[in-house]
């Protein structure tokens, strides 16, 4: 392995699908935020904790584009951190992963990780708009999402062994004991433990926007991924010449 090479593929793979991610984020997750944002502002006005003045809304304006404005660099960020975790998992299961190139064999582990440690997790606690839910228990919230993050990913690598080990006939047993061990860690797991107060066509909309931006960001990344790996070969062995 050209160790240098590899964190220099991984490390770029992830900072632009993390900006890409931060774009989509700013293209059609914003405008649910702005809606949710707006909501909880005239809850304030309304209960006293805030006045509507101009001055108010300078700042809020104000704070809203500085926010806005670093999407994509958090994204990219963000995603630098997650292109590291998925470029490490695809150098140790690359030749455990389906024949052909190496794009067709990142866009099966995205898919992999896609469905293990953001869509399952999700389904059981599925995103809010920030201003949704009560600030004492966000602590318990992230707790119990990261948490389930942590059971599926490690769940899904411990039936990933199993099925190494399965003759041709027994594999799907890997497949039906993990479908059985999420159902049940899914049952068994503490419910959100705030209530929806916000308007539902909001929050269903913001949630679809958060999994399709999602969505893109590990395509982004199989794909940026994929492409350098095949062009880079950052596995391929050093072939020393002789003089």
């Amino acid at each position: 392995m050209k160790t240098a090479l590899f964190i220099a593929i991984v490390l770029t793979s992830g900072c632009l699908a993390g900006a890409i991610h931060g774009l989509a984020n700013l293209a059609i997750v914003e405008p649910y935020l702005d809606e949710a944002i707006g909501i909880e502002n005239q809850n304030l006005f309304a209960s006293g904790e805030e006045e509507d003045t101009p001055e108010f809304w300078v700042q809020y304006e104000s704070y809203r584009y500085w926010q806005k404005g670093g999407q994509v660099l958090a994204g990219a960020i963000l995603g630098t951190s997650v292109g590291a975790l998925f470029g490490i998992v695809y150098a140790y299961s690359r030749n455990a992963l389906p024949a052909g190139n190496d794009l067709k064999k990142t866009f099966v582990l995205a898919g992999i990780m896609w469905f293990t440690i953001y869509f399952i997790p999700f389904l059981k606690y599925p995103a809010n708009p920030p201003t949704v839910g009560d600030p004492d228990t966000v602590v318990l919230r992230s707790v119990l999402y990261l948490s389930f993050i942590a059971i599926s990913g490690f769940g899904a690598v411990g039936f990933y062994r199993l099925y190494k080990k399965l003759h041709a006939g027994k594999k799907i047993a890997a497949f039906i004991g993990y479908a059985v061990f999420i159902g049940i860690v899914f049952a068994l797991m503490p419910p959100n433990p705030d209530e929806v107060t916000a308007p539902m066509d909001l929050v269903n909309g913001f949630r679809a926007m958060s999994v399709i931006a999602v969505s893109i960001f590990w395509i982004a990344i199989a794909f940026i991924l994929g492409a350098f790996w095949h062009k880079f070969q950052p596995d391929a062995r050093i072939k020393l010449e002789k003089h």
